[in-house]
């Protein structure tokens, strides 16, 4: 269990897919560059068993954006892309049922 004030910390953030590619090597890894409105940031997401990067491209998805950076297969990920499922092959994207702004913090 974690406090509200430390909920509170986490910023979720709606970000639009710009680019996206597979990350060679990496079966289930896919290199996104998001638009956050002020901001970019390249995200690496392990869904690529479910999307293709032509999926992605130009779609608005919640992101968690101050998390620390990781590496992953060599590739840095400056953010935490936000979904739903049950394994590596069942992956939901989360998606807004109206059109968002880059940026828009999810409250």
């Amino acid at each position: 269990m974690i406090s509200f004030d430390q909920f509170k910390q986490i910023e979720i953030r709606m970000g639009k897919v710009i680019e996206c590619e597979k990350i060679e090597g990496a079966d289930k890894l896919l290199r996104l560059q998001v638009d956050f409105g002020d901001f970019k940031r390249q995200v690496i997401a392990g869904i690529a068993l479910c999307y293709s990067p032509q999926d992605l491209v130009g779609k608005s998805l919640p992101f968690v954006v101050n998390l620390e950076h990781r590496k992953f297969k060599g590739e840095e990920s400056q953010g935490m892309l936000l979904a739903t499922g049950t394994g590596w092959e069942d992956i939901v994207l989360l998606l807004p049922n109206k059109k968002v702004a880059p940026g828009t913090e999810v409250v």
